[in-house]
């Protein structure tokens, strides 16, 4: 993979809005100061969208669709592949803005671009892969053909923990599919969570109107990007409690349409007694505090049979105490900046509340700025709100399970099923464990944390509706249609 940026000029003009092809100021009165969370420098500031450029970029959305629906697999694939090829050569630019603007790690950002790149890759070969069927009838003389076409203007809402690759998720497959976008950021990450990507689209030549990026606040144009009459579906990425709202007005208003939440997640990470403890120690800390713990998919409750609770807390603890914090940008930095000053006194409620509540706290920190180290908490129980809900950050809670058939009932103790791991030396029983989760992905021996562009990704109860990634996410992006040829005369009964 090349990152040689030495013939390449960075992207600039960041300030602007990128609408029906063009790039435009926003013309609303509020502006975006967009600022880098572990030093506070601003990193751009953006004049912000009105409800009437979110209508002019739906306008165009639905006027350039139609034209890109029929043009060839060929293409489209096309354009998808010369976009990973940008990312290759930008690969460096793309990194530093992940690190600078969502205050990612130089690990977690190269995780990022990786994931990013992938499902581009896997996006260029949609084209070729949507089909229809053909299907029998019991009407005498009659065809059944069953269409796949591409389901029209799509909606994405993206988040601003993971802001490249989650959005890259959704626009990538719907563009590739025939589809047209209306993309709104998170507030956070506007550049690496949108206007990068309408760049990088851009140069690969993406025709104009097909991908728009709106910045703009929630109080003017969140509600009305989903309640728009344009789009088929909404696509969001975020909290539980937002994608409830959305389910709402994409539902109740006038115009309804199809939605694919991926929503907030608790995900347990289950020891048994005969699992390699060495490797489960290594395996929780990466999967609890990469990125600061600021993932959907990241371990946010630790459960260890018994018999070896002592040993693996001692473990962990001075394994954990081993991470460096600070400054992102180091290579060797584990535990960067929380997001914002928000997150942060949310963080430090929960750690309150964890001591309020009885939870001991063996490792703690002082919090410098957005910087929060990394807190370890024991003795905690399934009642807890370590344990109730989710964290997003650097503390964790260690549960105490008596057995095996414990451990399984405080992991499904949760409104969420998103993500979960089990580990144990015996795969048979590890594979028995997992089907017992009520979750949309488990992984024995690894962490929660995993997102390949192959295979299916989404939750259960409060944590989505819908899968991403592979032919899964085709279902999502695509609409069925019926129509069926009768070739000789039908005999009705009146």
């Amino acid at each position: 993979m090349s990152t040689n940026n030495t013939t390449t000029s960075a992207y600039t003009d960041f300030h602007l809005q990128f609408i029906a092809g063009e790039w435009q100021t926003g013309k609303d009165d509020s502006s975006n100061t967009n600022t880098n969370p572990y030093n506070g420098d601003t990193l751009v500031e953006i004049q912000q969208a009105t409800k009437g450029q979110l209508n002019e970029a739906y306008d165009a959305a639905t006027q350039a669709q139609e034209a890109w629906a029929k043009q060839t697999p060929a293409t489209r694939a096309a354009v998808l592949y010369k976009v990973v090829n940008i990312l290759d050569q930008r690969q460096e630019e793309i990194v530093d803005w992940l690190i600078k603007e969502s205050g990612s790690t130089r690990i977690k950002a190269m995780v990022e671009f990786s994931a990013t790149r992938a499902i581009t890759l896997e996006a260029a070969t949609f084209p070729n892969r949507v089909h229809g069927e053909i299907r029998p009838s019991n009407t005498p003389g009659k065809e059944n053909f069953i269409y796949r076409e591409p389901i029209g203007v799509v909606a994405v809402i993206s988040p601003w923990n993971f802001p490249l690759h989650l959005t890259q998720r959704s626009i990538a497959p719907a563009l590739a599919l025939g589809n047209a976008v209306v993309l709104k950021p998170a507030s956070d990450t506007p550049v690496t969570g949108g206007l990068l990507l309408a760049k990088v689209f851009e140069e690969a030549g993406l025709p104009k109107g097909l991908l728009n990026v709106v910045v703009g606040s929630g109080s003017e144009i969140g509600d009305a990007i989903v309640e728009h009459k344009a789009p088929s579906l909404v696509s969001f990425t975020g909290s539980t409690s937002v994608g409830k709202h959305i389910g709402e007005l994409a539902n109740g208003g006038e115009y309804i349409k199809q939605v694919a939440l991926e929503l907030g997640g608790n995900s347990p990470f289950v020891v048994l007694k005969d699992a390699d403890i060495e490797q489960a120690v290594k395996a929780a800390a990466f999967g609890k505090f990469l990125h600061q713990g600021q993932i959907c998919i990241a371990i946010n409750r630790v459960i260890v049979e018994d018999e070896i609770y002592d040993d693996f807390v001692e473990r962990f603890l001075a394994h954990v105490k081993t991470l460096n914090v600070g400054d992102p940008n180091k290579q060797d930095t584990a535990v960067g900046p929380i997001i914002n000053e928000k997150q942060v006194k949310s963080l430090k409620e929960k750690i309150a509340k964890a001591q309020e509540e009885g939870a001991k706290m063996i490792l703690s920190g002082e919090i410098q700025g957005q910087v929060v180290p990394p807190h370890i908490f024991t003795e905690v129980t399934r009642e807890m709100d370590l344990s109730r809900n989710e964290v997003f950050g650097p503390l964790v809670g260690i549960i105490r399970a008596k057995d095996e058939d414990d451990a399984l009932s405080i992991a499904n103790d949760s409104m969420y099923g998103l993500s979960s791991a089990v580990f144990t030396a015996d795969m048979q029983k590890g594979l028995r464990f997992a089907r017992g989760i009520r979750a949309g992905m488990t992984h024995i021996n690894d962490i929660s944390v995993n997102d390949e562009s192959n295979t299916p990704f989404g939750g259960e109860k409060n944590s989505g509706i819908g899968r991403f990634n592979g032919e899964w996410v085709l279902e999502e992006f695509t609409r069925t249609h019926w129509i069926s040829m009768q070739n000789e005369p039908r005999e009705y009964p009146f």
